[in-house]
Order: C-alpha cells, then sequence, then structure tokens
C-alpha cells in the first residue's frame, strides 16, 4: 500500500536541528544575535536596506499598512483571490478592501482593471504574488507612483523568485514575506517585513515590539518600559529566526528542486485536455508555493470537490486554492459582497485544484498524484454521461 501523500511538508535537515539546538543551549530565546543575521542576510538577498522579522505574514502585512499610514476612511485595492489574510490586514486597520478581479492567465490582478477603482480615498494597493507569480508587479508600482498611492507586495508565497533583474519584494515601497511550514523555507511560524524606507522600518520594528522604539533611535533611553506607540507582540524568536537562517542559506538549491517538482507535473499533465496546468512568464525565474491545476471552463465547483474527494479516499493530499475573499461569510456579512461581482476570480477559485507538492516530493509521489487525479477526473467525466 502506497504511503499518503500529503499536501505538503517541510524540509528540516540536520543543519536546521543543529542551528535550533545551539539558541537553545545559549539561552537566548528572544531578541539576540539570530534575529538580526537573519534580517541581514534576508535584506541582501531581496536588495532592500531593511528587514524586520515578525511573528507571520499577516503580522508583517499588518505592521506594513500601520506604517504607511493606512486607516480608518482609506480605501486598498487588493484581489478577491488570495488566502484571507490579505484582506483581513486592511480591515485591522479600519480601512476598506476594493477588490478588482484577476487576469486569467497569471491569476494576479488585472492591472487594466485597477485605476477604474481608484477613488479619492485611496491610499493603497497591496498586490500578491499568487502562487509565487510576479506578473504585473512592475505595472502595478507604474501604477502607484502616478496616482501617488503606496504599492505592498504580498511577497509570502514568492520567496526566490525573480522578474528580469528585480527580486520578487522588490516591487513595493514595501513587501511582505512569510514563512509558514508549507513555503519555501520555513521558521515554524514567521514573517519578514522588507523596505528601503527608515522611518517605515522604523515604525515596524516599534510595532512588532509592544511600540517600544528600537535600540539606538531617537526616544528610546534604554528603557524597556518605555513605548512610543501602541504595539503589539509580533516578535520572531530566536529558535525561529535560527531555522529561518540556516534554511535561506540553501534557498538556491530549495528553489531548484522544487522547479523540477513542478515541471514534472507540467510534463505529466499537460496532454490532458480536461486541465490548464500554469505556465511561467518570459523573464520570469518561478520560485514554486504550491501547484495549482485548473479544470476546464464548464466543471462546476460541486464536480471539483468530487474530484477531490476520491483523490483524498487514495491518500493523496489536495485541497482547494483559493475560495474568493469576497465569499466568505465574513466579508458577505461586513461587506454585503455576493456573487457575479468578479466572475473571472470566482471561475477560478471553483475550478482549481492545488495538488501535494514539496521539496523532497519523489518522481514516484508526483506520478502517482497526477495518477490520481487524472483518474478521478475520468470517473466524473463518466458520471456526466
Amino acid at each position: 500500500m502506497i504511503e499518503e501523500i500529503p499536501l505538503s511538508r517541510p524540509e528540516i535537515n540536520e543543519d536546521d536541528q543543529r542551528a535550533v539546538m545551539q539558541v537553545l543551549r545559549s539561552g537566548r530565546l528572544s531578541i539576540g544575535p539570530m534575529i538580526e543575521q537573519f534580517e541581514s542576510e534576508f535584506a541582501e538577498l531581496v536588495g532592500r536596506r531593511h528587514a524586520i522579522g515578525c511573528s507571520s505574514g499577516t503580522a508583517g502585512l499588518h505592521m506594513a499598512l500601520l506604517a504607511h499610514g493606512i486607516g480608518p476612511g482609506d480605501e486598498v485595492i487588493t484581489t478577491p483571490f488570495s488566502f484571507i489574510a490579505s484582506s483581513n490586514c486592511i480591515v485591522y486597520v479600519g480601512a476598506t478592501p476594493v477588490f478588482v478581479d484577476i487576469e486569467p492567465k497569471s491569476l494576479n490582478m488585472d492591472p487594466d482593471l485597477i485605476e477604474a477603482a481608484i477613488t479619492p480615498r485611496t491610499k493603497a494597493i497591496l498586490a500578491v504574488e499568487v502562487f509565487g507569480s510576479p506578473a504585473h508587479m512592475a505595472t502595478y508600482r507604474a501604477i502607484a507612483d502616478r496616482h501617488d498611492l503606496k504599492l505592498i507586495e504580498d511577497s509570502c508565497e514568492g520567496l526566490g523568485g525573480r522578474w528580469r533583474d528585480r527580486a520578487i519584494g522588490s516591487f513595493g515601497h514595501s513587501a511582505v514575506f512569510g514563512f509558514y511550514p508549507n513555503k519555501q523555507i520555513t521558521t515554524g511560524e514567521g514573517g519578514m517585513v522588507v523596505t528601503n524606507d527608515d522611518r517605515v522600518a522604523d515604525v515596524c520594528r516599534a510595532l512588532r515590539n509592544q511600540g517600544r522604539a528600537p535600540s539606538g533611535t531617537a526616544g528610546n533611553a534604554g528603557n524597556w518600559l518605555h513605548h512610543e506607540l501602541i504595539g503589539f507582540n509580533y516578535r520572531m524568536s530566536e529558535i525561529n529566526a535560527a531555522l529561518g537562517l540556516s534554511q535561506i542559506r540553501r534557498l538556491d538549491a530549495i528553489i531548484e528542486r522544487r522547479q523540477q517538482v513542478a515541471s514534472r507535473y507540467i510534463e505529466r499533465l499537460m496532454g490532458n485536455p480536461e486541465l490548464l496546468v500554469p505556465t511561467v512568464e518570459p523573464e520570469t525565474l518561478m520560485s514554486w508555493f504550491v501547484f495549482v491545476v485548473r479544470l476546464r471552463s464548464g466543471y462546476s465547483s460541486v464536480e471539483r470537490d468530487r474530484i477531490l474527494d476520491g483523490m483524498r479516499r487514495h491518500d493523496v493530499g489536495c485541497s482547494a486554492y483559493f475560495p474568493c475573499i469576497h465569499l466568505q461569510p465574513c466579508y458577505r456579512e461586513r461587506f454585503g459582497t455576493h456573487e457575479g461581482s468578479f466572475p473571472i476570480a470566482e471561475s477560478a477559485s471553483q475550478r482549481t485544484i492545488a495538488l501535494p507538492f514539496y521539496t523532497d516530493m519523489s518522481p514516484r509521489d508526483t506520478d502517482f498524484a497526477a495518477q490520481t487525479l487524472e483518474l478521478m477526473i475520468t470517473r466524473e467525466t463518466f458520471s456526466r454521461e
């Protein structure tokens, strides 16, 4: 009997374990040298002056919006096709998410629809690199600059990717990464804000640490109980930072191995007439976060869900990535959103299938997952007749 193939799985090697044990033995578990080193190497990787470690990508987005002055009464243009945290953070600061539909190939926001959504209340664009694709990010930045808006880049799914000579995380006025266990690298839980803006960096460092001014800045006389801002406990621990630091030092190898897994899936599935497989845009180095295929138009969400259920019965992990944010119950209730508002996002959402995907996934498991998917599609096709 074949072992269960999970949807995702972190790769933790002996170097990672040694790094964590070194911290545990040191007795310094928070606010120490590991977070400082992780931030320094991360900033260099992305090409930004500042990197601020925090407890999650969600926390990073929350802080970035606050640091850029987004608050009650403001509007932020964003995508309805994303993990819900990218919009929740807008709500956290009292602003209103203004959704625009997506472009069907990249699944990122359609840049041609953004300017029509701008109003006098618009203060920022929060753009998500969906599944790690940097498509249109340079265009989003040009639109933001033209209208004197901030571009917040949600890079939580794209660490290590590039478009031309630009790294993911370098397009926004600030960008945010996440290190949940299904990401390219993991810290267990954790995130990182990157920016070239000194003031934004200082505010984020204060916000993550209960509003304390960072060491060495004006207003901090070394008093641990002196608070400049209403802040949060969004710190990243030394344990998390040590794991991230160990993993980031082999990021190139991780990206290459994930590209190999994606290539095997593409080669195996691209000839199936019932599926749309992801494509990589020219001049893009893709850092794969997940591998998501779409059923061809004509399939309903009910049929897609039956296919997912069938795969799970065969011990193959899978999921629907992503349900549209504007159709989540909490958004319907709060903002009165409904079906039909963003037809491309809604159509894509009801036909997506995220396949098992992780760094050390074997060719055997990739082939079994693809074979199981095709079997379930065939069964669904026969049931229509």
